[in-house]
């Protein structure tokens, strides 16, 4: 009776995978002609697809002749609306085509889910009309995003202060900059208002109050070596950004010389992002693995969801010198069941000169043995070789995560920066090395 069981057992799994794949197939042919249509038909020149119809209340143009020119469509998955229910994040994968350059992949982006997007449109809806539904259009206009429309000249902190991450603390520098670098008008390069038109004006509030990372993108562009995704514009409610790699989730169980590299990378990232020439510190509050990538010639990690990041400026925070300004703050580390958690204050970011938050960002949630994702526990610097099994690598990811001395993170960053340079060099050298021999 017991060898039976098993037996059972198994026929009623092949049974189950053979109904599932008959109500596959069953729904396939159902939508044989919608299928054909799909594929046949390219959505990203249609107006209502891309919310086109709901500017103002949009991300911007910039890139709409060439939606509308059918410079871009979708990846063959991508074509098929009824996987849109798994795509909740709203991120498609497409082609883009210039006459003499070819194609290349590129990220589209609604910024936001469905519900997300609903809800922002029945906002606007209540505080014009104080009706859920009314003319999008026109509710726009009766709204805080038409409040710098006419002769305003700037975009000033108390206009926009607390709407987003970006813009948490902003100062006139920062927003100076946002303006200044705004690239859904052909007017960009100065930091008055007077250029834009009030259209504009309108999409890049609605932009830094729904979701600012477009903003970041060029605010912090990557031609300038800023470590985030290239932005290359809007058309409606969809953004394009260019395609940068695998996720870095995918390198998880590389060989440990590519998982070094890439963590020195990071490493160098936090680094870049809290001191730079600039005395701006971006702080990223969301860090998980989905939420980097990896170019696939030069193997650069690149940022690819920049949606929360909050900008301190720290020339205002030295000109304003509130309380402690100038005390080191070190994050606490908490323990927490969840996946990417992050323990931080927004207040001590904005007003403190020396923060420690993206090495303990980095280190906790994607280097150390905390580091947890996808079911997996151990972060990128799992399981290092025989050689290394000295307790130093552990010792300073331990101390970059929950430090036991104060302002012990600080110093164990920095060491570990060095470290991770050291074998990365050395990794380098003995590949020169074994191709040297091999010749």
């Amino acid at each position: 009776m017991l060898r039976l069981l098993p037996l059972k057992l198994g026929r009623v799994l092949r049974c189950l995978k053979l109904l599932a794949a008959l109500a596959l197939l069953l729904v396939l042919l159902v939508n044989t002609h919608s299928l054909l249509a799909s594929f046949q038909r390219n959505e990203l020149t249609d107006r209502r697809f891309l919310n086109l119809n709901k500017c103002p209340a949009c991300f911007g143009t910039s890139w709409c002749r060439k939606f509308m020119n059918g410079q871009v469509s979708f990846e063959t998955w991508g074509r098929l609306r009824f996987l849109d229910v798994f795509n909740v994040k709203n991120v498609f994968f497409a082609r883009y085509g210039e006459p003499r350059e070819g194609t290349r992949r590129v990220v589209l982006k609604r910024l936001g889910s469905n519900q997300e997007l609903a809800d922002i449109d029945q906002k606007i809806c209540k505080r014009a009309t104080g009706r859920p539904r009314c003319d999008l259009i026109q509710a726009v206009y009766k709204t805080e995003f038409a409040r710098l429309n006419g002769e305003v000249r700037l975009l000033t902190p108390e206009v926009v202060e607390g709407w987003s991450d970006l813009v948490h603390c902003p100062s006139q520098r920062l927003l100076d900059r946002v303006v200044r670098r705004y690239a859904e008008t052909k007017d960009s390069g100065s930091f008055l208002l007077r250029n834009l038109k009030d259209t504009e004006k309108m999409q890049l509030l609605l932009t830094l109050a729904f979701n600012p990372e477009p903003l970041v993108l060029q605010s912090f562009p990557s031609d300038e070596g800023w470590p985030f995704a290239k932005y290359l514009g809007a058309c409606g409610r969809v953004v394009a950004v260019n395609y940068v790699g695998e996720e870095l989730w995918s390198f998880y169980h590389a060989p440990w010389e590519k998982r070094v590299d890439l963590a020195r990378q990071l490493m160098d990232i936090a680094e870049q992002l809290t001191n730079n020439d600039f005395d701006f510190a971006l702080y990223l509050l969301d860090v998980s693995f989905d939420n980097f990538a990896v170019g696939p010639r030069d193997g650069k990690v690149i940022v690819v969801d920049a949606e929360n990041v909050l900008v301190a400026d720290k020339r205002l925070i030295k000109q304003n010198r509130p309380e402690n300004y100038d005390v080191w703050y070190e994050s606490r580390f908490e323990e927490c069941d969840k996946e990417a958690c992050l323990s931080f204050s927004k207040e001590a970011l904005c007003s403190r000169v020396t923060v420690d938050h993206n090495y303990y960002a980095v280190c906790q949630n994607l280097l150390s043995r905390y580091a947890t994702w996808r079911g997996t526990t151990g972060g990128l610097l799992h399981h290092p070789p025989a050689h290394l099994r000295d307790g130093q690598l552990d010792a300073l990811l331990d101390e970059c995560t929950r430090p036991r001395r104060r302002y012990g993170r600080f110093q164990a960053a920095r060491e570990l920066r060095d470290y991770l340079t050291q074998l990365s060099a050395s990794s380098s050298s003995s590949s020169s090395s074994s191709l040297a021999t091999a010749r």
